[in-house]
């Protein structure tokens, strides 16, 4: 009963603010989320073969689905929904149903307004039900993106940083490589060029792991065509490490930043794009930027936060740009979204 009350009055905070309910499938087809998502699904669904032979999944993820839905559908692109998501876990004694409620604002293009009206909304349903004090951390993983493309440093390893910054244990692999100089041995960058010819004979708009063939061709090219030779590794480390150890207050920010680009001789408006997290100055509550935070979920692509009361997340989010082009839209849709916990409540 008491869950049930937390439900209507989160739900009632979301109408207000302008949500329309969704109900996204509760049964994907897990082929089809393993191609257009890549393999990050694959370890947690929980799939069935049906009568017919296509393997069909619970859903996984309520985003997910619920972009899916939306393209489908053609739904609102406001919406919130109340539901459960069914995934495995690594942790033991964890439960795989996640009863969760979210919001989503999908197709608009006013970034900064989006982001901030997602963690409001989130952000004032976690005050009314919780009376311990809120703490919010952000992160962005754009402006990673902006510091990776404005060092001077080959292509290929720009892609790698970029690509596998989600995966923290590979991308600090990949740093202690880049420290030392070390490249992909000769067998790896044969491998490569067999691939990629072998590949220019496949159909171009076919999708794998949510990207088209013909996106793929062109990282291939310019990975083979890349200069293999580079001496700068280690101060290219060094500049990202102090990058990823900023952690202050949300009104400091502005000035840890411009120290960070004139320490490194970096130009001052690398991180001119980060709108969306100054606009957060206008809540009614203390927020800390980390800039190594946000990097467990592969597809966001900007703002990323959680809110938590006391020791536990009661909600998190961000921006997720590329998702639905990976899902089947022909191009990439802005999007942006959070979801609150319900068993931390």
């Amino acid at each position: 009963m008491k869950s049930k009350k937390l439900s209507e009055a989160i739900i009632k905070t979301f109408k207000n603010n302008g949500f329309v309910l969704s109900e996204p499938d509760v049964l994907l087809d897990s082929e089809y989320i393993i191609e257009r998502s890549g393999e990050k699904f694959r370890s947690s669904m929980l799939t069935f073969e049906r009568e017919d032979g296509k393997i069909m999944c619970l859903r996984p993820d309520l985003t997910v689905a619920s972009c899916i839905n939306y393209l489908q559908n053609k739904t609102s692109s406001k919406i919130y929904y109340s539901g459960q998501a069914y995934r495995r876990s690594n942790n033991k004694g964890s439960n795989f149903i996640n009863d969760q409620l979210g919001i989503e604002i999908l197709g608009s293009k006013n970034q900064t307004q989006d982001d901030f009206k997602v963690i409001s909304t989130i952000l004032n349903s976690v005050k009314k039900i919780k009376n311990k004090k809120i703490q919010v951390k952000v992160g962005d993983i754009s402006l990673f993106k902006s510091l990776i493309n404005a060092l001077d440093m080959p292509e290929r390893w720009r892609l790698r940083l970029i690509r596998h910054f989600w995966r923290p244990d590979y991308f600090e692999e990949l740093l202690k490589r880049l420290e030392k100089n070390t490249d992909i041995d000769a067998v790896t960058f044969d491998s490569d060029k067999k691939r990629f010819y072998e590949m220019t004979k496949v159909e171009k708009d076919k999708i794998i792991a949510g990207r088209t063939v013909s996106e793929i061709l062109k990282r291939f090219d310019k990975k083979i065509k890349d200069p293999r030779s580079f001496s700068d590794g280690k101060k290219i480390v060094r500049i990202i490490k102090s990058f990823l150890k900023i952690n202050c207050k949300l009104s400091k920010l502005d000035n840890k930043l411009l120290d960070f680009a004139k320490n490194n001789n970096l130009k001052k408006n690398i991180f001119k794009d980060f709108k969306s997290i100054q606009n957060l100055k206008k809540l009614n509550q203390e927020v800390n930027f980390i800039s190594n935070f946000g990097r467990d979920v592969e597809y966001y692509t900007g703002i990323v936060f959680e809110v938590f009361a006391g020791k536990k997340e009661i909600a998190r989010g961000g921006r997720y740009d590329d998702l639905l082009k990976s899902l089947g839209a022909k191009k990439n849709i802005p999007a942006v979204g959070a979801a609150i916990n319900l068993k931390n409540i």
